[in-house]
This record gives structure tokens, sequence and C-alpha cells, in this order.
């Protein structure tokens, strides 16, 4: 009994474990799915113009690499559930078996009481004790033995209800299973598409490689100058900052960004991350890199964009077709690209999510609605996705 008992408790132990991670898939999953319907919404607006564009491609290749990341999560859910099932199995067979000895043993009591009484009827019992001592200790005796079958049906009807709570549960995973079986199906129906879609316009794109190169040349020359004014101001603002020692408030300002890291909100409500921080190889072409400042954010059409921390403006310009908003949060700032309007002007006291602008929608660029977002600690660039929330 006491093994069964140990055995019991570490089942116990194990399951919440085995049922958080299917949780943490599931919540995963959704998130996943989340950005998968952003792009789709993006994708939508770009089908006005049906040519092929470095754009879409951009997009298709996100949703690919988003899809699979959702079928790995819902093959992980699948093994975690089928580990699940297991342990509930083994636990409901255990109990099972408990269940059968203690109805075997309330039988074999109940026998063994009906023979009694046969042989002796309770009062008969009761009223032969020699003494008044005795007969206290025979009522005692007859009293626990009384107590003692009703704790008997108490447990064997406890362990029945344990068993049913396990079938229950054992039900609910296969529904939980079949639906994950049937969503992974799909998903990976629509990446075979999107894969056949991608083969299918990276080959239309590679036949315009000349103009696209110059295209890509042109584009590279003036994020690099515009990242280059950017890196002079942030140079020149840290150099002015450190002719006056920092304030409480800005203290307080770059500890508290410190310590969101990985925790900061986006600068979008909606949004896809499309190109990464740092050295990327160019989708289309095998033999080109860019090195990226900040990571590029698409999103849909009048979208929003907004301040990830609490901070002041320190700049706010005009770049080609677009404005720059760069806000300082004590030694660490961020830095906005493409905006078509403002909310706000230099020298604003601004607050996390605040609304700083919208974002520009390029309609010679197949409707693209993007943002680059960078962020400084002093004059050091950071990867801003360890910056944000996952």
């Amino acid at each position: 009994m006491k093994r069964i008992v140990t055995y019991l408790l570490l089942l116990c132990l194990a399951l919440p474990s085995a049922a958080d991670n299917v949780k943490q898939l599931q919540k995963q999953q959704k998130q996943l799915q989340k950005q998968i319907a952003n792009t789709n919404k993006m994708l939508e607006q770009t089908k006005k113009n049906e040519k092929a564009s470095a754009n879409k491609l951009e997009l298709i290749n996100t949703n690919i690499q988003n899809k699979k990341k959702l079928i790995n999560s819902l093959g992980s859910e699948i093994r975690a559930l089928d580990s699940e099932m297991a342990s509930l199995t083994e636990e409901r067979n255990t109990l099972q078996g408990e269940l059968e000895n203690l109805k075997a043993d309330y039988a074999r009591l109940v026998r063994e009481t009906h023979f009694a009484q046969m042989q002796q009827s309770p009062l008969v019992f009761l009223f032969s004790a020699e003494t008044f001592q005795q007969a206290v200790q025979r009522i005692r005796y007859m009293q626990e033995f009384a107590h003692y079958r009703q704790r008997q049906v108490a447990q064997i009807e406890a362990v029945q209800t344990d068993i049913d709570i396990k079938n229950e549960q054992l039900q609910n995973n296969r529904d939980d299973k079949q639906v994950a079986l049937k969503s992974r199906q799909r998903e990976q129906e629509d990446l075979a598409r999107d894969e056949r879609k991608q083969k299918q316009m990276l080959s239309e794109l590679q036949k315009k490689e000349k103009d696209l190169r110059a295209q890509l040349t042109n584009q590279q020359k003036k994020a690099d100058a515009l990242n280059k004014r950017i890196e002079n101001m942030i140079k020149q603002q840290v150099k002015d900052q450190a002719k006056t020692k920092m304030t409480k408030e800005q203290q307080l300002l770059a500890g508290g960004f410190e310590q969101n890291k990985g925790r900061l909100p986006w600068p979008v409500e909606q949004g896809t991350i499309t190109r990464h921080f740092g050295k990327q190889q160019h989708p289309i072409y095998q033999d080109v890199v860019t090195e990226n400042k900040g990571i590029y954010i698409q999103t849909v059409a009048g979208a929003g964009v907004r301040s990830i921390y609490d901070g002041e403006v320190t700049s706010c310009f005009m770049a080609g077709n677009t404005y720059a908003v760069i806000i300082q949060h004590g030694n660490y700032r961020s830095v906005y690209l493409g905006l078509s309007k403002l909310s706000i002007k230099q020298g604003d006291k601004v607050t996390a999510k605040q609304k700083i602008g919208t974002a520009y929608t390029d309609a010679e660029q197949d409707n693209k609605t993007e943002i680059q977002l960078s962020i400084y600690q002093d004059k050091t660039l950071l990867d801003p996705e360890k910056w944000i929330t996952k």
C-alpha cells in the first residue's frame, strides 16, 4: 500500500509539468498564428500589384519561417500529449488495481460479517459480556468495526472518483491531440503552397537581376547615409551628456530600461520582423550581405508607431519622404525610422506605448509599411530583438 501511495504521489508531481508544457506550447502556437495572420494581412495589401517583388518574397519567407516553427511546436505538443496520456493511463491502471483490491477486501469483510451474524447476533454478542467493562469494550469494538466499513466504502468511492477524473483527462488529451494533428496537417499543406510560391517568385525576380541590384545599391546608399547621420547625432548627444552628471530621473530611466530587457513592448501593436540586426544574407542574391543597424518591422497600413519605454524626445527630423525620431532613456536611446506623421515634437516627455507617429506606407514599394527600430547604449549599437518582448 505504501509503495502504491508513493508511486501515485510521484506521478502527480510529474503530470503538472507535462500539462504546463502543453499549455506553454499552445500559447506559443497562438502567438505564431497571430504573426502569420499579420503577415497574410500585409500580403493582402500588396495584391493590387500582382507582379513579383522583393517585398512579397520577404513576407513569404517570414511566413515560411513562422509556419515551420508552428509545425515544430505542434509536433512537440503531440509528443507531450502522448507522454501525458501514457502517464495518465499508468496512473489510472494503478488506481484500478487498488480499487479491485479494496472491493475484494470489502466483499470478504461483508461475507465474514454475515457469517458471524448467522452464528451470533450483535445483541447476543453484547449481552453475553461477563463484566460491564467487557461490554463497554465490545460496544467500542462494534463502533470501530462500523467506522472501518464506512472508511472502506469512502475509500472505494474516492478511488473511483480519481479513476473517473483520469478518464476525463485522457479523453480531453485525446481531443487535444486530434486538434493538434489536424492543425499540423493543415499547416504542412499551407507551408507546401508557400514554398511553391517562394520558388516561383524567386525565379521571376532573378530574371530582373540587373534592375533589382541597381535598386538595392541605391537603397543601401540611402540607408547608410541616414544611419551615419543618426550615429553622428547620437555621438554628439552622448558627448554633450558627458559634460554634466546624469540626473536622478535619467538614472532611474536607464535602470528601468535595463531591467526590462527582453520585456519592452514592440514599437507597433501588430508587426512581423522581416530583417534582423547585423549582417544578413539577401533573400534573393546569395552573394549579397547587408549590415542592418536595427531590425525592420513590417506592419499594416495606418499603424501607429509607439515609444518602447518612458523617455524624452531628443530629435525629430525628415529623412527623405519619412520622419526619424530619437528618444533618450537615460544613457540608452531608441531610434524609429519610417514615420509618415508625428504625434510628438523635440523636448516632449513620452511614456511606454505612447504613440509618437504613424508608419509610412510606400506605394512605389508594393504598399510596404515598414519601420526600423535601433537601440543604442551610449554610442554602442544593440540588437533590438534581445530587448523587445518575444
